[in-house]
């Protein structure tokens, strides 16, 4: 709203100022700024807001040191994250922006989801929640929506370097030529990045091409499929990363940083020309989004830091993990999701080799065998006497070396 208003203000009024809001760095230290403050002062409202509601975690006892004494703590404070990034998002962001609009979408319809199974969890006295099956449906639901946009919608294009040779000829002629010069022009396709290759993109298109180049015309329905696949997949492992104090919100905000950083430079000509990957019209347009949901999530931190005074609940937890999947696939990255995150991965692999192993060993030893002391990952080692602000700290290391591996894929093939 604030970037139509100053922009009309610069056209009709030259009004002083006015032009900073044409750039997306003001815009985003302004975002996170607001974000913060949001978060922050308005997060503690929110809390006992919901204290006051008795919107308390029911704790079920694991065995696990400190586990009793959090019954009782707020849950649903995924709602501050949303709050947080919503509000910044619409003031400062071009809202006509398609991949704002996705992200948009993205964050209400993953929230939703998450509170409607916390509230079933509170207020309906089913510990269970939201029937797992239902919780898919959204999942894949939302991936048919942000898949088929992404294919099909005409704003969600790239721009490819022209060949070597004639780029060499138009520098030669004009050797302080503009980058915009050395690139084709826009065009739809499904090409994506693979990292840690010299030649790092990839078509869908080759997956069902290899078979018969006329089933090129079917590559949507591969593209949808995959989508699907990334949201549930990265939505699932930020929620079971959401264990204990602190860790879904560092680690999530360790890779949606990263990928600030992947949407910058991939929406940025000069940087794209520089750095000899894709470039992604509009797509620098998500550099404010990421803004205000990193800012959020940093102000959700301060209350959800050891020892919590709110958690997240599924509300945060599978609203975070839809929307750094959205983002990865708008930037052209999701390849890269197994490594930035890592800690997802991680945590899912653990309770499906606990759980797959466990059914193993008890229908061939007539008695179930654990692999961990506990799964998710988190839970072990909580198991294994180490204090939580110490497993968090020590996983958001982690998740740091992982974005710094991530961000050097930039160059590194």
């Amino acid at each position: 709203m604030l970037y139509y208003l100053f922009e009309y203000l610069k056209q009709h009024f030259d009004f002083p100022g006015s032009s900073l809001f044409g750039f997306i760095t003001f815009r985003a230290a302004m975002t996170i700024i607001v974000s913060l403050l949001i978060s922050t002062i308005y997060g503690k409202r929110i809390i006992k807001f919901l204290q006051k509601q008795q919107v308390g975690e029911t704790i079920r006892d694991l065995g696990l040191d400190g586990q009793v004494e959090k019954a009782g703590t707020p849950t649903m404070g995924g709602l501050i994250i949303i709050i947080a990034t919503l509000i910044p998002v619409i003031l400062f962001a071009k809202i006509d922006n398609i991949y704002i609009i996705l992200l948009v979408v993205t964050t209400l319809w993953m929230g939703a989801i998450g509170f409607l199974d916390d509230y079933i969890k509170k207020f309906k006295n089913d510990k269970e929640g939201l029937k797992g099956r239902f919780k898919v449906l959204g999942q894949v639901g939302l991936g048919i929506i942000v898949g088929t946009t992404l294919y099909f919608h005409d704003d969600v294009t790239i721009r490819e370097k022209l060949p070597t040779v004639q780029q060499k000829e138009i520098l030669a002629s004009s050797p302080n030529v503009e980058a915009a010069k050395l690139f084709k022009a826009e065009e739809k396709s499904t090409k994506t990045t693979i990292p840690f290759v010299k030649e790092n993109e990839f078509d869908y298109a080759r997956l069902v091409t290899w078979i018969s180049p006329g089933l090129e015309k079917y590559t949507w329905i591969i593209f949808i499929l995959a989508t699907i696949f990334i949201i549930t997949a990265v939505s699932n492992g930020a929620n079971l990363t959401d264990g204990i104090d602190g860790l879904a919100a560092g680690t999530s905000a360790i890779i949606v940083l990263t990928l600030g950083i992947f949407a910058w430079v991939s929406g940025n000509i000069i940087f794209s020309d520089y750095l000899n990957i894709m470039y992604i019209p509009r797509v620098e347009e998500i550099t404010i989004y990421i803004a205000a949901f990193v800012g959020a999530l940093i102000g959700f931190l301060w209350y959800n830091a050891y020892p919590a005074q709110v958690f997240m609940g599924d509300t945060g937890s599978l609203t975070i993990g839809g929307v750094i999947a959205v983002i990865a696939i708008a930037v052209r990255k999701e390849w890269l999701i197994p490594v930035l995150c890592g800690i997802f991965l991680v945590e899912n692999l653990s309770v499906v080799m606990q759980v797959s192993w466990f059914k193993y060993t008890k229908n061939k030893y007539g008695e179930g065998r654990r692999i961990f002391k506990m799964a998710p990952l988190h839970h072990h080692y909580q198991k294994s006497g180490y204090h939580e602000s110490k497993i968090v700290t020590r996983f958001w290391i982690v998740g740091i070396l992982l974005a710094i591996v991530s961000i050097v894929t930039l160059k590194l093939r």
